[in-house]
């Protein structure tokens, strides 16, 4: 049987991340993943083009990670978004900055992300096998023998970078769940984090339609960023942000102008108040969204009661939306839940109990957001996880 100093199961970024530090402090590394590729997930994010990471400061990506991103405090000081930059960079990825501080690679392909990753483990000289399927995992003494369909593996560490449950076509299937239950880890309760929500509205009417950093607000939750009214409700990074913080039944509130205030809207009206409220709306909004705000009104600004008005800038400013729903963690693109931080050491990322055991990424109750802070949560905790600790 052939035995390793590290075993890491999952080839995500946090799997090849993992592999590639382990393999830089000199450890006989073994990366199994069950896909026929690695990065299989990663290679759909960003909408193919990979946003491998933020370019925020320590405060920014803290606040990107709303799911116990402080546990990540110490992983941070060790490696963070500005060493994933550097990494790419000197393993001649070029990276260029977008809005709200996301990192693509210059050739807007994930492909560039994953190979890069990929031919930096062979470089060190680990060991990667795709299409292999663990099926179980135990420790004897100070061993772990992790079994495949067709052979068995022995080593010293191992490090679990399995996932979460979202977008189980990936192959993301909560099997490193089952390994942290199975050393009788807790275990948080999953649930979608990132997903789009389903909403009682009027979606005919505004599906398509997409918007720029408007505002969504639950209690005191403020986001800003961009919006897609889709055919069931509402998608797009704002909507998923907001998606944390609810469940079903909540009304949350949309601010289509966040940048004009009340008073600025009234003046608005008051110097358009010859023209069309359509014509007076689409100076503002985009046609669709303007017809939608003019209906039922009459067809001049200045047949419009003064009643009337204040309702509508109130509607522009705050319009309640019901949240029926989210969309199920199949569709989502982020899970909350998994292996409980409080049976982690947040420094090497081992487990308290199991001597050996590591975990990094997903399969952790950390849920960060999409916009590049997933992916760094990912390949942070991953660089640790493989790191050595002494």
């Amino acid at each position: 049987m052939k035995h390793y100093d590290t075993i890491i199961i999952g080839g995500g970024p946090a799997g090849m991340m993992a592999a590639i530090s382990s393999n830089f402090y000199g450890n006989k590394t073994l990366l199994i993943e069950k896909n026929k590729r690695l990065g299989k997930k990663l290679a759909g994010t960003g909408g193919g083009r990979c946003n491998v990471t933020n370019n925020g400061n320590l405060d920014e990506l803290l606040a990107g990670i709303p799911g116990n991103g402080r546990f990540l405090y110490s992983v941070f000081s060790q490696f963070d978004n500005h060493d994933i930059i550097n990494f790419f960079q000197d393993n001649g990825v070029t990276l260029k900055e977008e809005d709200h501080g996301r990192m693509f690679p210059t050739t807007d392909k994930s492909r560039t992300i994953i190979n890069a990753l990929e031919n930096k483990i062979k470089e060190l000289g680990g060991q990667i096998m795709t299409d292999t399927e663990v099926v179980s995992v135990k420790k004897i003494g100070d061993s772990f023998y992790i079994k495949t369909k067709d052979t068995q593996f022995a080593s010293d560490k191992l490090i679990v970078t399995t996932g979460g449950k979202s977008y189980p076509s990936t192959g993301s299937t909560g099997f490193g769940h089952d390994i942290a239950r199975h050393f009788k880890l807790e275990v948080t309760d999953m649930e979608a984090a990132e997903s789009p929500l389903l909403t009682d509205f009027p979606h005919k009417k505004l599906q398509g339609i997409s918007l720029d950093d408007v505002t969504l607000s639950f209690e005191k939750h403020i986001i800003t960023h961009d919006l897609l009214f889709t055919h069931f409700g509402l998608s797009g990074p704002v909507a998923l942000r907001i998606s944390s913080f609810v469940k079903g039944g909540e009304t949350i509130y949309l601010d289509v102008l966040p940048n004009i205030s009340v008073k600025e809207l009234e003046t608005h009206f008051q110097n358009e108040r010859e023209k069309s409220l359509k014509n007076a709306l689409k100076i503002l909004l985009p046609e669709r969204l303007a017809e939608f705000y003019a209906e039922d009104l009459p067809e001049k600004v200045k047949q419009v009661s003064v009643k009337d008005l204040e309702t509508l800038i109130q509607k522009l400013k705050k319009l309640p939306i019901l949240v029926t729903g989210k969309m199920s963690l199949a569709k989502s693109f982020v899970t909350k839940g998994g292996v409980d931080l409080k049976e982690i050491n947040p420094k090497t990322l081992e487990s308290k109990k199991v001597a050996g055991l590591h975990f990094a990424g997903e399969v952790l109750d950390i849920n960060a957001h999409t916009g590049g802070f997933n992916i760094t949560s990912a390949l942070c905790t991953g660089w640790v996880a493989g790191s050595l600790h002494y």
